[in-house]
């Protein structure tokens, strides 16, 4: 049952974690408050894992007010543990890691991409001048847009396959 300070007189059912330790719960359980009877793999894992004893340790040496804290992160652990045996939430965190170097390797190219073109999109505006019915022609001369949508596209440059 998820009460802040132990179980309540009389509840039917006891906690997951005497529930699998085949045990009596007692009233003032300290699984009661983080293992609820309707929940019992959330305890199944951690015991796995960390063993019922170790875990009644680290929550009795834990202040009231961090153990709930305590038991989602050894439940993260312990369910990762059981997803993957040799490197549990390490892996996870490495595989996180791993997309995060491509997804920025990826945006780094498109940026660099960005630059080139705008580059090569001034390089021919200087060299030929914006086209009289250009919609920037009609912008005050001190306004610069954002993004200029005339494209002016070198032809050479894209093979026959887009042209023909």
């Amino acid at each position: 049952m998820k009460e802040g300070g132990g179980r309540k007189q009389g509840a039917a059912s006891p906690c997951a974690a005497c529930k699998l330790l085949r045990r009596r719960c007692a009233q003032d359980c300290v699984f009661a408050p983080y293992f609820p009877a309707d929940e019992p793999q959330k305890f199944a894992n951690v015991h796995k894992v960390f063993g019922a004893s170790n875990v009644n340790k680290m929550l009795q040496d834990l202040p009231t007010h961090q153990r709930g804290d305590a038991v989602s992160s050894m439940v993260y652990e312990a369910n990762a543990r059981v997803r993957d045996p040799v490197y549990g939430c390490v892996g996870a965190i490495s595989s996180l890691q791993q997309q995060i170097d491509v997804l920025q390797t990826q945006l780094a190219l498109a940026q660099a991409e960005v630059a080139h073109l705008r580059v090569r999109q001034n390089r021919c505006f200087s060299n030929h001048g914006p086209r009289p019915t250009s919609p920037t022609n009609t912008l005050d001369s001190h306004v610069k847009p954002i993004f200029d949508m005339d494209m002016v596209v070198d032809q050479a440059s894209y093979g026959s396959s887009m042209w023909s």
